[in-house]
């Protein structure tokens, strides 16, 4: 069976992309900071007859990274890498003139060095799978200028660029950089709580990604409405 790693599993977009690979049959390496909320998700994909293994921890730490590696070798191996954690670095979100600088660091840390840190580890199992793919989840943010969301928006625009520089160095592999679009998630409720317009779910767009990894279009930079509306 296939093997993804994904980050930011417990919830949200990541817990309904797990859900969808585990009903295809995929085994999963699954990582959250929240260890109760990750014990329990681990514990409902099971129930789809995949392996599951889920790890608490940071991925900004090393040592937490080579355990996310070590956990799918175990199971076969890596062909699947979702980069999906992320943190804001202000919440909620401040204009650039008050964002808290450590709080910048953190989203520069969390969202482009641990993900880099993630693909490095992972590369030799990658490059060993015949499907090897890293998907990084992006943002509108990244591409376009919007008011208090400058230091979200600048991290992700730089894991945009990793990716597609990855893409052009590994060319074996697929790499994609994939926009969600809006979704109803915790991280939006945190960026901007006193939002309340609805959104769709994150399920709702995990067609998108399921389309990416049956059609396996080149490495670049997608947008999921698109995919969605392609269909």
């Amino acid at each position: 069976m296939p093997v993804a790693i994904i980050t930011g599993a417990s919830k949200g977009l990541g817990r309904a992309l797990a859900e969808a690979l585990a009903g295809r049959g995929w085994d999963l390496v699954l990582d959250a900071r929240t260890a109760e909320v990750l014990k329990e998700t681990a514990a409902a994909l099971a129930g789809h007859g995949s392996r599951v293994t889920a790890l608490p921890g940071d991925v900004t730490d090393p040592a937490h990274r080579s355990e996310l590696v070590a956990a799918a070798w175990k199971l076969g191996g890596v062909d699947l890498l979702v980069n999906n954690a992320s943190a804001l670095g202000a919440e909620p979100l401040a204009r650039l003139e008050g964002l808290p600088l450590d709080g910048l660091r953190r989203a520069l840390e969390v969202n482009v060095v641990a993900a880099l840190g993630l693909v490095q580890e992972a590369l030799p199992l990658l490059r060993a799978s015949e499907a090897g793919t890293v998907i990084a989840v992006s943002s509108d943010a990244a591409a376009e200028a919007y008011e208090t969301w400058g230091g979200y928006g600048a991290s992700k625009a730089a894991l945009d660029r990793l990716t597609a520089v990855l893409g052009e160095e590994e060319p074996r592999l697929r790499v994609w950089a994939v926009d969600p679009g809006d979704m109803a998630t915790d991280l939006y409720a945190a960026a901007v709580p006193d939002d309340r317009d609805p959104r769709p779910e994150p399920a709702s767009v995990v067609p998108a990604f399921l389309r990416l990894l049956d059609e396996r279009p080149v490495s670049g930079r997608y947008e999921a409405p698109s995919l969605l509306e392609g269909r």
